[in-house]
């Protein structure tokens, strides 16, 4: 479970990287345009649905300056769990301390987000961390007892 719990992480690192260079490539315009030309056909069905409305209403608000906040806020993220996951699959017994810091520093701001905006979604990314979190710990455990048996 620890290798797969790692594999994701990587993954998802990959993805906020992909993500934060694609907010910086692409103009807020172009933004707002495609999410109306994606959101148009809900719309003409159900003018109320709440997830075509939501989108339209925050990429109606994306500025240039929160679009290069997200993007750097993305690309960092990203490179920073691709780091980490990388030390750890490579079994450097320093990444392990790193990891558990860097995943309970997300978690922190996590808890922090959702106290703003409630947000189901932080809590479910809160409690996957805390397994990531919980799985790194028993690794890095047995990779010390294995070392010290050596």
């Amino acid at each position: 479970m620890f290798r797969v719990s790692e594999f994701l992480k990587g993954f998802d690192g990959a993805l906020e990287t992909v993500g934060g260079i694609a907010l910086w490539v692409v103009s807020p315009g172009l933004i707002v345009r495609a999410v109306g030309l994606l959101t148009q056909g809900e719309i003409a069905e159900d003018p109320h649905d709440i997830v075509a409305n939501y989108l339209r209403h925050a990429s109606g608000h994306f500025s240039l300056l929160r679009e290069h906040f997200m993007a750097t806020y993305l690309l960092g993220h990203g490179l920073v769990k691709i780091f980490v996951v990388v030390a750890l699959l490579r079994n450097k017994l320093w990444a392990y301390p790193v990891a558990i810091s860097v995943f309970g520093g997300f978690v922190v701001d996590q808890v922090y987000r959702f106290a703003l905006t409630c947000s189901v979604g932080m809590i479910v990314l809160t409690v996957i961390d805390l397994i990531v979190i919980w799985f790194i710990w028993q690794e890095y455990r047995a990779v010390r007892s294995r070392n010290r048996s050596n």
